[in-house]
């Protein structure tokens, strides 16, 4: 199979061709593509170097499926021309998600509602996708009414530049600035730009994005989205409340048996999802997993995901695996 990945040089891209490594997806031929300043540059997968192309030549080289992670302009100009020409986009950014007519897939979650006619299929912000691992079969069990989540993002969800803020930070060293404050020592309530409804959109994404992804817009959604010094994920402090009853072991055994979830919730031994330990596996992470007592059948938990992986390129190329399994591609 011919696979491009657009944006290849980038943080998420990078970590692309390394899942797509590991995971032995059936590339015949690899096209990373990127700007035109990137143009001529090499990456490397699986041992061997591969020069970089641009976007038009990379539509001429046909591939059968492109990963794209190059931002929301570039892949409302660009993912277009690829599906016109019969190219399959799985599209990292924000320029689709909430686009009627494009289908919003965690595969573990709704990849069925996939077709050989879904030509741009939109792969969900990271921290709902970690989130809606966790809800997607506690609301088919008990019919989720609310949630409440609030996230500890880490900085590599802004990009190099945010990663090199925090390392001149430490360094004690003067440079460029991804946040309008200080990353280090600190705790930033503003993740992406303020609405006019005094939410972030990286806020309003989780509100916005759960619902989809889970068919249920009768799901209330709030959220507060923090950045933090962290680099080997996300984490997220999240309440749920049910319209059934719940027994806290079930809920256990149920997230367990998920596939993609790993619980880590024993508090006798400490044991409980952290970023350090999420940072490179494409695990979602579940812990915390306690009753709320001020709330009729509520819950809380606290979970951690590696927002670079199945926050971003380990879903993509599962999408990619899904397709390519069921004959939807290639």
């Amino acid at each position: 199979m011919k696979v491009a990945v657009v944006g290849a040089t980038g943080l998420v891209g990078t970590v692309m061709l390394k899942v797509l490594a590991e995971r032995n997806f059936p590339v015949t031929e690899l096209i990373p593509v990127a700007s035109e300043r990137s143009v001529g540059k090499k990456v490397s997968y699986k041992g061997e170097e591969y020069t970089v192309v641009g976007l038009a030549t990379a539509i001429d080289m046909k591939p059968d499926v492109a990963l794209f992670s190059a931002g929301g302009s570039t892949s409302l100009e660009w993912a277009p021309k690829f599906a016109e020409a019969g190219i399959t986009v799985i599209d990292n950014s924000s320029a689709w998600r909430m686009d009627p007519t494009k289908k919003l897939v965690v595969p573990e979650i709704n990849a069925k509602a996939l077709t050989a006619e879904d030509k741009i299929i939109a792969n969900p912000n990271c921290s709902t996708i970690q989130m809606v691992m966790a809800l997607g079969p506690l609301h088919d069990a008990y019919k989720i009414k609310r949630v409440v989540v609030s996230t500890y993002q880490s900085i590599t969800g802004t990009g190099v530049k945010a990663v090199q803020q925090l390392e001149n930070e430490y360094a004690g060293d003067k440079g460029e600035m991804a946040y309008p404050y200080p990353i280090h020592r600190n705790a930033i309530p503003h993740c992406d730009v303020f609405q006019e409804n005094g939410y972030t959109k990286e806020e309003m994404k989780l509100v916005n994005e759960t619902q989809k992804i889970l068919d249920d817009r009768t799901i209330a959604v709030t959220a507060t989205a923090i950045r933090i010094p962290v680099v080997g994920g996300h984490s997220e402090s999240v309440n749920l409340e049910f319209d059934k009853e719940y027994i806290e072991g079930d809920v256990r055994t149920l997230l367990n048996d998920t596939p993609g979830v790993t619980v880590q919730d024993n508090p006798d031994t400490n044991t409980y999802p952290m970023p350090i330990y999420a940072e490179g596996k494409n695990d979602v992470f579940v812990g915390r997993i306690r009753r709320d007592h001020s709330r009729e059948n509520a819950l809380n938990m606290w979970i951690v995901s590696d927002n670079l992986r199945k926050g971003a390129a380990t879903n993509a190329v599962q999408i990619a695996e899904y397709l390519s399994e069921n004959e939807l591609i290639g």
